[in-house]
């Protein structure tokens, strides 16, 4: 008898040390999902600085070449009423007005391919903006356990 209480008290022993070691093996466990969450939200962070900065840098470009083509378009204007004979610079010859026409409107035409690459660059940014924020609105949603979600709660999360 004596032997038997020993064995089923080392034994309980055993237990009680062991359930440290996996709260201690949890806790451990809980540490590093902690640090890679923050790690993810950092990296996330980053990208929207970077998505940030980038369409700052577009809206930029953009209103630059809105001044430009407003630019453009008053020496257009000009150079037509010259052409016309509307006005009275009878310096210049019509060969080269001519040609400063036509060099002016391949350079509108290039204004306006790049005016639609930077609506187009703007627009891609959005697109990641708002992917960017349902992965993390998905992230959310799959942290909650299962068994705490209503049917609502899991059809949002199927829709995401």
């Amino acid at each position: 008898r004596k032997q038997a209480t020993e064995y089923s008290t080392s034994s309980s022993d055993d237990e009680f040390e062991s359930k440290p070691l996996l709260t201690h093996k949890a806790k451990k466990a809980l540490r590093r999902r902690r640090k890679l969450e923050k790690e993810t939200k950092q990296l996330i962070k980053q990208e929207e600085l970077k998505r940030l900065h980038k369409a700052q840098a577009v809206q930029r470009q953009l209103e630059e070449l809105e001044e430009r083509q407003r630019a453009l378009e008053i020496f257009g204007v000009k150079l037509e009423r010259e052409l016309r004979g509307e006005s009275d610079s009878g310096t210049k010859d019509e060969t080269q007005m001519l040609h400063e026409w036509f060099e002016l409107v391949l350079e509108k035409n290039k204004l306006m391919r790049y005016e639609s690459e930077l609506l187009i660059i703007a627009q891609e940014l959005e697109l990641e903006d708002h992917q960017s924020r349902l992965e993390q609105k998905l992230r959310e949603k799959m942290a909650i356990d299962d068994s705490l979600k209503d049917e609502m709660d899991l059809n949002e999360e199927d829709e995401i």
